[in-house]
């Protein structure tokens, strides 16, 4: 499965040593993924390795074998304070620094699993300059509160919230769980369209046919790059004429419309979607 993941053009591979991989397997596991990282070509998508939890006595022996392999990325599960994601990066820059590795060339993802760790989300987020996301593990969070987890997804709305706030607040990307029935497609579409209409910039798979989905979703569409385009041509006229006024079909444009703007030509010039646009 690792040998043929670099096909399905995921953004990023997330190689698993956590829960998928029995305590009787571990450090099998970890040579797979070393010689894996070693040998293999990714190409464009970004590799990332969910270690073990800081709960747990192999999280030290995963990064001891795998930062020296260079993943783009670690994945820290069941983050519950600052602290946890401080002690990881000291060892990170420890390994790197050992390796030859740049320190802090290694970025950090959590992941937000328990009601105590989406307390601290924000103080998680923001505990180490490696941080890049952070992410919600729906299955587990609700669990931790005690309740199913449904298709419509409601207990887990407070929480979503609260992420991406927390997300937002510290200038790293929200994540979204995962949606485990992978044949359901219409609910898993539904899912990722509430989960970028909440703010979330992502969202995990667990299996290749969802990748598509979560690409058309959240890639921008002919009409908000033409909208863009347009503020943009709107702020070059203003700029022109020396004003500080920006104004699009009469209507007011403000900076919160002009980040979003270009937000969403910096996405569209990144998956080369701007030629496309006359041919809508």
């Amino acid at each position: 499965m690792i040998q043929d993941s670099m096909i399905y053009g995921a953004d990023t591979i997330l190689i698993d040593l956590e829960d998928s991989v029995s305590v009787y397997e571990k450090d099998a596991a970890r040579y797979l993924v070393k010689y894996a990282l070693r040998t293999l070509d990714f190409g464009k998508s970004e590799v990332a390795v969910r270690i073990n939890g800081m709960d747990t006595p192999y999280w030290r022996h995963d990064i001891s074998m795998i930062i020296p392999e260079r993943p783009d990325m670690i994945r820290l599960p069941k983050a519950e304070s600052a602290g946890d994601v401080k002690t990881l990066d000291a060892a990170i820059s420890d390994l790197e620094a050992a390796s030859g590795i740049k320190v802090g060339t290694t970025k950090i993802m959590v992941s937000i699993e328990s009601a105590r760790g989406l307390k601290n989300a924000y103080d998680i987020a923001v505990a180490s300059r490696r941080m890049v996301a952070i992410a919600i593990g729906g299955e587990d969070f609700t669990a931790d509160l005690g309740v199913k987890k449904t298709r419509e997804g409601n207990e887990l709305l407070v929480a979503r919230g609260e992420l991406v706030l927390a997300a937002r607040a510290a200038g790293v990307d929200a994540i979204d769980s995962v949606f485990s029935d992978v044949n359901d497609e219409v609910g898993f579409r539904m899912e990722t369209e509430k989960a970028k209409a909440m703010g979330f910039t992502g969202k995990s798979v667990i299996n290749p046919r969802q990748i598509p989905i979560v690409h058309d979703v959240f890639k921008p569409t002919c009409e908000e790059i033409e909208e863009a385009l347009k503020i943009k041509e709107a702020i070059k006229e203003a700029e022109s004429r020396g004003s500080g006024v920006i104004s699009l079909n009469g209507k007011m444009v403000d900076k919160p419309i002009v980040k979003r703007a270009e937000r969403t030509l910096e996405l569209a010039e990144m998956l080369g979607l701007i030629k496309e646009v006359a041919a809508c």
